[in-house]
């Protein structure tokens, strides 16, 4: 017998023996996140240190060293971010990272739903609902239950599902929420659980799931069948989590068992940018990784590609009142610049006043106004600038407007698909039926009864309830649905039989119908991208359309507008020229968080975020005097600012310009390009 002897082969460990030149494009610390191999490893990205850089480039370098691309899960918060970083991998390297599984924790964990659907007793054509869908549910079972008359006040239906989301995502017993966040509402708790557990019977008999739903029924998939959470682990050979800082419990949970059988867990976040606790985020997430997964590797990286030095001494400084926090010291190797401006006004017009001549005079300086952003704690602490820039004509976008997908019309549409794809959808029908003349919700609940029933569901004008008064409009609603049920066509042409036919209705329903409508038309183009309607409303649901078509046609035609933005909304992005307005102690940090130490600690890492928006010029500025209904008062500037020196930031004086002819012209203080 003959022997052949195969040769032990090495594992390609040293960055000389990739294709891709990765001493050449990254630093040190990038490095050996990129190399990192087997175990779980926490890196701890400052802000704009090349987190994102950092996580394309071990995808490729995962790929090149022969890692089954359907074996790497790569966890993003928005599915756009994944679909960029998997395109730029691809760039790097080849075709094979777009192989990667990439997405969102709710899209990965409805892929994982529809799949193994029979182990948590659904059928697999289940329905998501949105945020304004379960709305409308909470307010049905409200209505159901009689609560919508009560004489003692009852939380509204947006109090109703923050409770219970909150309830979820925390992992608290209702009556701990209750008891901490809503204590006005103790005396109704009865109540309230009754909602509670109305709200999750409807979404169970109904077959719809919420995006709390995905993580918790997923989590419970997992972690009560072994041989499925075995199956989707052993595929999971390394597991990357994107924003780490901004999961909740849930998300947490269902990192350790994605990763349950390789171990190879990378989470990649900045703890300093934490600051989504109003939505369920858990800043204790990245702070316990570390216990959580046992022999982590702690990887920083502190080499700021965005700001000045000057910036980063600020920002550093920011950091450094935090009690909670990995110590980090973010450096740059950029140039140098000018210290950051504190600016104080006698009040908050004048500091308006401040900011639209100011970006005047960048502007004259050939900067354009999209580079430039003003940034705000709360959405209400823009409006006097506002008024100032409508005067000055200085075009602006607010960011955290409605999302497309959440305006009525779109909804109209959408919940005609829905009842296309699942025929018990209740609250889709109900939008469905309540757009007819003559129906309201009686009888759109007569209606519904009959359809569970039905033969054909969408044969409505043969049910038993039909009235006179209304059977014309059931019978072409009805053969509008039976005709796309029938007939095999593309999606787009779906939306438009169901556009055409909704097109009356719009009219009726609004005033500014006309813009409505051509966002319908720009909802016909946009369907052509989906393969299928189930597709769709999933992905509308998971990744929502943020701005109408409408909107985004007027702005490419004008000048590129001004950047106006809460802090929460600004994260991610940055900007030549930064503003932050108000900063007063009671507005950042809120008067709500002063007695919370943790609490305190992340209204300071609010103004970290905001700070490290800026690449080039960073502005503090504060009223002196300020406006209530009980007279004018004096504010005390943020206490995270008055922690800052003279090396830190300069003072900027405001004079009026009657005072300025009497001071010699050189003393002006000229804005830095």
């Amino acid at each position: 017998m003959k022997k052949f002897v195969l040769q032990k082969e090495e594992p390609r460990k040293r960055p000389e023996d990739y294709s891709i030149p990765y001493a050449e494009l990254l630093n040190q610390q990038q490095m050996d996140a990129v190399f990192h191999e087997k175990g779980p490893a926490l890196v701890v990205a400052g802000a704009g240190t090349g987190k994102t850089r950092t996580l394309v480039h071990r995808v490729a370098r995962l790929v090149e060293s022969g890692i089954n691309p359907s074996n790497i899960l790569l966890l993003t918060f928005t599915r756009r971010a994944a679909k960029e970083m998997l395109r730029r991998a691809s760039n790097i390297l080849d075709e094979r990272c777009k192989q990667v599984q990439g997405g969102t924790f709710h899209f990965y964990c409805s892929m994982l739903l529809h799949r193994y659907s029979d182990a948590i007793g659904y059928p697999s054509n289940f329905t998501i609902i949105d945020t304004a869908d379960a709305l409308e549910v909470i307010q049905f079972v409200r209505t159901q239950l009689n609560l919508h008359k009560k004489k003692k006040r009852f939380p509204n239906k947006n109090t109703l599902l923050n409770m219970i989301s909150t309830s979820k995502n925390k992992h608290l017993d209702l009556r701990i929420v209750l008891l901490e966040e809503y204590p006005q509402f103790l005396e109704q708790e009865e109540k309230i659980i009754q909602v509670a557990e109305a709200y999750q019977e409807y979404k169970e008999k109904n077959f719809v799931m919420d995006f709390d739903d995905l993580l918790i029924n997923t989590r419970d998939l997992l972690a009560k069948n072994d041989d499925i959470r075995i199956k989707i682990a052993s595929r999971n050979e390394y597991v990357m989590v994107d924003e780490f800082q901004d999961t909740n419990k849930l998300q947490a949970e269902l990192t350790e068992l994605f990763s349950s059988v390789h171990g190879n867990i990378m989470a990649v976040g900045d703890d300093a940018q934490s600051i989504y606790s109003f939505r369920g985020a858990d800043h204790q997430n990245i702070m316990d990784f570390p216990e959580r997964f046992k022999g982590t590797k702690l990887i920083k990286l502190e080499e700021n590609y965005r700001s000045t030095p000057q910036i980063l001494q600020v920002a550093n400084n920011l950091l450094k009142q935090a009690n909670f926090k990995f110590d980090k010291e973010l450096y740059s190797n950029n140039k140098e610049g000018e210290l950051p401006a504190l600016v104080q006004s006698s009040s908050e017009h004048d500091q308006s006043r401040f900011i639209t001549q100011a970006l005047l005079q960048l502007r004259e300086q050939g900067k354009e106004l999209n580079e430039m952003a003003v940034l705000f704690r709360n959405g209400r602490d823009s409006f006097d600038l506002e008024v100032e820039l409508n005067r000055k004509n200085i075009p602006f976008v607010k960011y955290g407007g409605q999302k497309f997908t959440e305006a009525a019309h779109i909804k109209d549409v959408l919940a005609h698909v829905r009842v296309l794809v699942n025929p018990m959808d209740t609250i889709a029908w109900n939008r469905v039926l309540m757009l007819l003349d003559g129906i309201g919700p009686k009888t759109a609940q007569d209606l519904f009864e009959w359809i569970q029933l039905a033969k054909n569901p969408y044969q409505l004008d043969l049910s038993d309830t039909t009235s006179k008064s209304y059977i014309d409009q059931l019978k072409e609603l009805s053969k509008l649905l039976v005709d796309i049920k029938e007939n095999d066509r593309s999606v787009s042409k779906v939306i438009e039989l169901i556009v055409n036919y909704y097109r009356d209705f719009c009219k009726d329903r609004y005033d500014d119908y006309p813009k409505r409508l051509k966002d319908l038309e720009a909802f016909v183009n946009v369907s052509e991208s989906f393969l299928s309607l189930p597709k769709m409303l999933e992905e509308l649901a998971l990744d929502p359309i943020t701005a109408t078509a409408v909107d985004t046609e007027q702005k490419t035609k004008e000048e590129a507008p001004l950047i106006l933005s809460t802090i929460h909304s600004a994260k991610g992005l940055e900007w030549k020229h930064v503003f932050i307005i108000q900063c007063l102690d009671g507005i950042i940090p809120s008067a709500y968080s002063v007695e919370d130490e943790e609490q305190l600690d992340e209204e300071l890492r609010l103004l970290y975020v905001a700070a490290t928006r800026a690449e080039e010029m960073l502005y503090f500025s504060y009223p002196v005097l300020a406006q209530s209904a009980y007279g004018d008062y004096f504010t005390q500037p943020s206490r995270f600012i008055t922690e800052m020196n003279e090396e830190l930031v300069e003072e900027w004086k405001l004079i009026e310009e009657e005072q300025q002819q009497q001071l010699d012209e050189g003393d002006q203080k000229q804005l830095p390009g």
